[in-house]
């Protein structure tokens, strides 16, 4: 940014490159993708043909080497299209940006190449069954045994899960605790990698979920990403940046419902007048926009931290988070109410982007967990 408030001319020409991608390959097709549960393969890929799956992956490597920032830009442009899709990129990117900055040269050959352009898709995976906001107590074990790993264990809730390439994973090498945890990237046909049944989710139905599930899987060590004992940090630098993004993307979902409103509200009578002109749809329109720019100035601002490597980035990517996500549901679930009945079908976009959003608050860490970041991060 040139000031505190102002976007380079870089970055409002990078945003409104993602605007017009998603005015043509996104919101047209959005509504389709989510009713019969289609996954748009095609249109992510096309997306990488803009450089969007390697957005901080380094030039050296074949990415475009931007700054958290202008991912933001990006996710919250294309989340207004398909929040969905728009994550599902995210989580593509977050892991590409792992194994960039923290694999050794061979699994970067090997893998980087495939990762920008998105021949070769990426999942990122903490959760399991029995650990979700406790991430540490991971009990996925993996057993050195000569110039390999044998990984046992099952992960929950991994975007991709069973579609994509690459599973970049955290297990258990050591004691318990966060510097038992290791990073390995273990890949689709690798034999004892078998995955669960298609998740039957609320929302995001354009972004598939399933158990990651591994027995006995022989991993590389080459295919270990950063030292033994190190998995937890990279896991946990991740996040600084998904969180930036799905945070953006709670932006751009609750952008579009805002519009919407305002579009319907104009054209929408009631007792003789349109519905805009009651001081009580002003004011909830105003209240809305209010909560959406406060929303979105602090994401800024937490991206700008992250990239910079500001001590505090951890605390403000957790802080943007849990205001992105908590304000844009309620973006949408006000908007909503403006539509009435009408809001509640699926003849019209908001029921879809209500039910993509509410997931935002849960994953990338909980916004309960967000505020204990915060909170501990203040007492230290």
């Amino acid at each position: 940014m040139t000031d505190q408030f102002q976007l380079t001319e870089d970055q409002l020409a990078i945003q409104e490159m993602a605007r017009r991608f998603t005015a043509d390959a996104i919101t047209p097709f959005a509504a389709q993708w989510d009713e019969e549960h289609l996954f748009p393969r095609e249109t992510i890929k096309a997306a990488a043909e803009l450089g969007f799956g390697a957005i901080y992956v380094s030039e050296e490597a074949g990415g475009i080497g931007l700054g958290r920032l202008e991912a933001a830009l990006i996710m919250e442009a294309m989340a207004y299209g398909c929040p969905a899709t728009s994550a599902f990129i995210s989580i593509h990117n977050m892991a590409a940006w792992m194994i960039d900055t923290f694999g050794g040269d061979a699994i970067k050959a090997r893998t980087l190449p495939g990762l920008v352009t998105m021949d070769l898709m990426a999942s990122y995976c903490l959760t399991e069954p029995g650990s979700g906001s406790d991430a540490a107590a991971l009990k996925t074990t993996a057993r050195l045994e000569g110039d390999h790993y044998v990984v046992t264990g099952t992960k929950q809730f991994i975007s991709g899960g069973g579609v994509n390439d690459l599973y970049v994973t955290m297990v258990r090498t050591g004691d318990d605790g966060p510097k038992g945890i290791t990073c390995l990237v273990i890949e689709k046909d690798m034999p004892g990698v078998s995955f669960g049944a298609p998740e039957k989710k609320l929302g995001w139905n354009a972004s598939p979920t399933a158990q990651v599930i591994l027995d006995n899987v022989k991993v590389p060590v080459a295919n270990r990403v950063g030292a033994e004992g190190q998995g937890f940090a990279i896991a946990m630098a991740g996040l600084d940046g998904g969180r930036l993004n799905i945070g953006a993307c709670s932006l751009g979902g609750a952008q579009r419902c805002l519009d919407e409103a305002v579009g319907y509200v104009k054209d929408r009578a009631q007792f003789g007048k349109a519905i805009a002109e009651f001081q009580n749809t002003q004011f909830t329109l105003a209240d809305m926009a209010t909560d959406l720019e406060a929303a979105r100035a602090l994401l800024y601002l937490a991206a700008a931290k992250v990239t910079s490597g500001a001590p505090d980035r951890t605390r403000f990517s957790a802080m943007a988070k849990k205001l992105a996500t908590d304000n844009g549901s309620s973006v949408v679930d006000r908007a909503l109410q403006l539509f009435g009945g009408y809001g509640y079908l699926r003849d019209y976009p908001i029921e879809r982007f209500w039910r993509d959003l509410r997931v935002h608050r849960i994953l990338e860490g909980t916004n309960e967990v967000m505020r204990l970041i915060v909170g501990r991060d203040l007492l230290k």
